[in-house]
Order: structure tokens, then sequence, then C-alpha cells
């Protein structure tokens, strides 16, 4: 991170090491949050005159406890799912049934038409 940005430097715990598998990846170090593109579901403004508080983003939670409520079991679940779906109107349903039936008549027109063409053609280069 070069002198210029606007945020404090991180302040870093000391963790016990880790043997981690070698790889041929370089390593490099992460892009300054500056040259990150703003998330577009934020709510903080583009241009922000605070710096960003790391901190106060991360939530830890208790082992063993679950940060957003997850229904329990199949039904319980389905029924979530359910509720989140978006269902036609009576009209889109009706105009989109019949856009589907009239594509599949039109594509099994056209391939009866093809199968009966190769059998004539067929009929008339074996006979």
């Amino acid at each position: 991170m070069d002198s210029s940005s606007p945020l404090p430097p991180r302040q870093t715990k000391d963790l016990p090491a880790i043997d981690l598998p070698a790889t041929d990846l370089p390593i490099t170090d992460p892009p300054a949050t500056d040259q990150l593109a703003p998330d577009p579901n934020s709510s903080r403004s583009a241009v922000g005159t605070q710096p960003i508080d790391e901190a106060s983003d991360l939530q830890l939670a208790a082992p063993g406890s679950r940060i957003e409520t997850e229904p329990q079991g199949f039904a319980a679940a389905s029924l979530a799912e359910l509720r989140k779906v978006v269902w036609p109107s009576r009209q889109q349903l009706f105009s989109e049934s019949v856009a589907v039936i009239l594509m599949v008549g039109l594509s099994a027109a056209a391939i009866a038409a093809v199968d009966r063409f190769y059998g004539w053609a067929s009929t008339q280069v074996f006979r």
C-alpha cells in the first residue's frame, strides 16, 4: 500500500503459523482498497470522505451460532424459497403458454416436413 492512501495501516495480531503446501503461483500483494471497484449494493457512497473502519464491518459470531437465521428442515426451507419467487400474472401465464405451444407446434411441423422430404428423396434414389 502506498503512503498516499487515505486508509490507516491495518493492525494485525500474531497468529500461529500454518504449514501450507508450496505452489508455483507467485505471491502478490492484494490491490489497494482505493483501486477496487465500488460495490453497487453498498450503502456507502462511491467517493467517501471518511476512511472505512474494517473492524466495525466484521461481525464475529460465537462458535456454533448462526449470523442469519436459516429455516430448519426441508419443508421450512422450501417454503422460504417459494416466498421469494415472483409468480407471473394470469395474463402473462396465458400468453407465454400460448407462445410455447405455438413454437412447439411449428417445430414439430418443420421436423415432419424435413422427414417427409428425405423419405420422398430416398424413395426416388433407391427405386
